[in-house]
């Protein structure tokens, strides 16, 4: 955590300049008195001061430093407190490094933040969003040999427990009696048993139907019979990344005590080959009651994400619903590594959520939803097929899952993209997982809050 300086000794002091020449982002060093400058054209705002911490701290990584002082004074003149929020966030963030398991430790980088006072609650709040980010990363950086199912069930139970949070795991045998078809497809391909994972932060008004967050938590994916190639299966431990952001973002909420009712969902499986793994053209029954063609077992993420929405509504009360997964490579085609995929039936629900994107300083584009694309995962056996007949593969894996959203005002992100990168996009992001979609989960959550 960024602490407050009190006059602690530290070997660089980071200075902000903000002026309206339109440069994006310039670094020039002084070598008077150790001072790092950054300066800001154009009008600041939250995000760009994340990035200028974060490239700041790392080039002082990379000189050996091991403190640095930020100051935070003309952050808190442009945007008040949560500059100084931002400020620390981005410093942070960059200071992450993967989870390692060789020998040896990496160089502890102490930080400071000066020029405010005052800035207790707003550096607190950020604090507990950016550990939420890093706990996410952690999770997704974990090798899937040491990421089983009961194994992240296990650490997020341990994780929410702490923070005052509702936890429920549900075993093979309870969703098997539950119906849930879809996810049982999936699940039991594998020796490593699934587990359904809820938990439940009640901070809102005792009786508000709560927000669902569903994730997607698929911690090995092989593709099934339709098994990936071998570049394909080096990313399979990252697929369980829609899972640890609701996490995330649920830990933020209980650690900030934001006052709403949320419930995340996370389907915990492994998609593995077996015996009797199911097979295109199988027909399946989901929990819905919905049947379902199964075209393709490497599209396993939206069947066990169907059957986690219908639990979460029924189940759990949800009035609101949003899933998040790294569902297609169809979306990374169309939109990157900076730039998630959205979908959603309800546009005031949409305009919330990307405003709370723009403050968490996340992007995410809405994609079309026409009826022509509902009838390209039609099936003449079943009420849905798994797969689209004709393309669009990320706006029809949205849809899939939105077929079982029961009308509710619903939300679809695709973080394929965003969720992994080997070389970073943003400055305040490092190799390997990045975290993606809790700090907007939370931002969303937060901003229903402040409605109620």
């Amino acid at each position: 955590m960024v602490k407050l300086w009190q006059g602690e000794s530290a070997q660089w002091r980071v200075e902000l300049e903000l002026n309206g020449e339109g440069a994006a982002l310039s670094l020039r060093m002084k070598e008077e008195g150790r001072v790092l400058s950054v300066c800001l054209g154009g009008q600041p705002t939250e995000n760009t001061l994340r990035r200028a911490a974060a490239k700041a701290v790392k080039v002082l990584r990379e000189l050996g430093a091991d403190s640095a002082v930020l100051d935070a004074a003309p952050a808190v003149k442009a945007l008040g407190p949560e500059g100084a929020a931002a400020l620390a966030q981005g410093a942070e963030l960059a200071c992450y490094r993967q989870p390692s398991w060789k020998q040896g430790e990496d160089k502890p980088f102490a930080l400071y933040l000066a020029g405010g006072s005052g800035l207790e609650a707003a550096l607190a709040q950020a604090d507990a969003v950016t550990r939420a980010v890093c706990f996410a990363r952690d999770l997704v950086n974990c090798p899937a040999n040491l990421l089983t199912p009961e194994d992240m069930a296990r650490r997020m139970a341990q994780a929410a427990g702490e923070l005052g949070v509702e936890v429920e795991l549900l075993d093979q045998a309870r969703t098997r009696a539950l119906g849930m078809g879809a996810y049982h497809a999936v699940a039991d391909s594998a020796i490593h048993p699934p587990q359904l994972i809820v938990l439940r932060w009640r901070g809102g008004k005792q009786g508000v139907p709560p927000i669902a967050l569903v994730g997607k938590g698929v911690c090995c994916d092989t593709g099934g019979y339709c098994l990936k190639t071998a570049a394909g299966l080096k990313g399979t431990r990252g697929d369980m990344a829609g899972g640890a952001a609701v996490c995330g973002a649920l830990l933020a909420l209980a650690e900030n005590k934001i006052p709403v009712n949320a419930v995340a969902v996370i389907p915990a499986v492994e998609n593995r080959l077996s015996a009797d793994s199911f097979l295109p053209g199988d027909v399946i029954r989901s929990m819905s009651g919905k049947t379902i063609q199964v075209n393709n077992t490497d599209a396993e993420g939206r069947l066990i994400l169907a059957d986690a929405v219908t639990y979460a509504i029924q189940l759990e009360g949800a009035a609101k619903v949003v899933d998040i997964a790294t569902l297609t490579g169809a979306c990374v085609a169309a939109l990157g590594f900076t730039t998630a995929g959205l979908l959603s039936n309800d546009d005031g629900f949409c305009a919330a959520l990307l405003n709370a994107a723009a403050r968490a300083g996340e992007q995410y584009w809405r994609l079309p939803h026409f009826p022509e694309y509902e009838k390209m995962i039609e099936s003449p056996v079943a009420d849905l097929c798994n797969q689209s007949s004709d393309g669009c593969g990320a706006i029809t894996a949205g849809l899939f899952v939105g077929a079982f959203a029961q009308g509710l005002p619903w939300i679809h992100l695709d973080i394929a993209g965003t969720a992994w990168v080997d070389r970073p996009r943003w400055e305040y992001q490092t190799a390997g997982a990045t975290g993606a979609g809790v700090s907007t989960l939370y931002e969303l959550c937060r901003g229903l809050a402040d409605e109620s």
